[in-house]
């Protein structure tokens, strides 16, 4: 595939059937499908085709554990193309700029891109059945064209083999110590969904101050929200600046030194929610997935084996996770993260220099 540079402006710019259709920012014009149920007859057309493409912003270790429980149920093999959200919908920019359609669903880590997708017309309208009856209409689009599928918070941790508890930092500006200069581990927006998210609404609570001073502090840059984690889990450093909270209580479940801080100024979060393409080149797989996955059933694999929130009303949180109403949220803004997204990114890397 040819290297085609993407931004959101520029799918924008060059997308060919723009619509009138937006989400988050105007109200939605078009008519809201009625809830489908999976039915025995979606089940055989989807067999028939017998395959489906997910593009997904998951750790890879879980996306592939729900492809293979989708294919072990349906029979219906799912093919995982896994990676950060931004190039995730880089990706999905570049195969539709160059007239390829091989995407069926896609999961992100950042709403923001169901903004451009919409407008440009690339989504197909769906409402699964559980999720009329069982989601707060906070996470979905009432014309079914995005559902919320995990819900994710983008937390401090610490390696407590390398820090005390008594010396932990408790908020973001904590981190401006220059005690932890050396020994910081960061997330990098233009890679992730979530760090993206993350960064936004640092940003605008805090401020591009806070980053500046920040990278004095000699802060490892890597990409995904799910590596830092793994550089504390492995004492490359002592404490990630963000990152995927859901991996770190995995960690820690199964033995590793982490513990969690939810900061004073508020937790940034970020839903990730998934989308089925009018152009999939298997349309009703990609039904059958997306009504799946946000089946009771699929939902509870999510919390109980990934440790992530949901948004189905009927799962059953694990109490080794701290529910989201007792925790400090920073207020997720889809639609400010679509407008200032490249500018986010840009000025990201001239202060840390990445």
């Amino acid at each position: 595939m040819r290297d085609i540079k993407i931004t959101r402006r520029g799918v924008l710019k060059g997308a060919t059937a723009l619509t009138a259709v937006t989400v988050f920012a105007e109200p939605i014009r078009a008519q809201a499908p009625a809830a489908a149920a999976i039915t025995p007859e979606l089940i055989a057309a989807a067999k028939k085709e017998g395959k489906l493409s997910f593009y997904t912003a998951m750790d890879l270790a879980f996306a592939n554990r729900i492809g293979k429980t989708f294919q072990d149920k349906y029979g219906i093999a799912v093919r995982v193309e896994r990676s950060g959200a931004e190039r995730v919908f880089t990706r999905i920019g570049q195969e539709y700029t160059s007239n390829i359609r091989a995407v069926d669903v896609a999961n992100t880590a950042d709403a923001a891109h169901c903004i451009v997708w919409t407008k440009n017309g690339w989504l197909e309208p769906y409402m699964p059945e559980e999720v009329a009856k069982h989601y707060d209409k906070a996470y979905y689009d009432p014309n079914g064209l995005y559902i919320t599928t995990r819900i994710l918070v983008s937390p401090i941790a610490y390696n407590t083999n390398l820090v005390k508890k008594e010396d932990a930092p408790k908020s973001f500006k904590d981190l401006l110590d220059p005690k932890w200069s050396g020994k910081l581990v960061k997330a990098h927006p233009s890679y992730s969904g979530t760090i993206m998210n993350a960064t936004f609404q640092i940003a605008r609570d805090i401020g591009w101050s806070y980053f500046e001073q920040l990278a004095k502090q000699k802060v490892m840059q890597v990409q995904s929200a799910t590596d830092t984690p793994k550089k504390i889990q492995l004492g490359e450093r002592a404490v990630m600046v963000d990152g995927a909270g859901y991996l770190v209580i995995r960690y820690k479940e199964e033995g590793a030194p982490l513990e969690i801080v939810y900061p004073e100024e508020g937790t940034p979060l970020a839903q990730g929610p998934s989308v089925l393409f009018k152009a999939a080149p298997n349309p009703n797989a990609g039904k059958l997935f997306q009504n799946w996955m946000h089946t009771r059933e699929a939902q509870q694999f999510l919390v109980d084996w990934a440790r992530q929130y949901s948004a189905h009303g009927q799962t059953v949180e694990k109490p080794s996770v701290r529910p989201l109403r007792a925790i400090k949220l920073m207020k997720e803004d889809p639609e400010g993260v679509y407008k200032s997204a490249d500018d986010i990114k840009k000025r990201y890397s001239a202060i840390f220099k990445v």
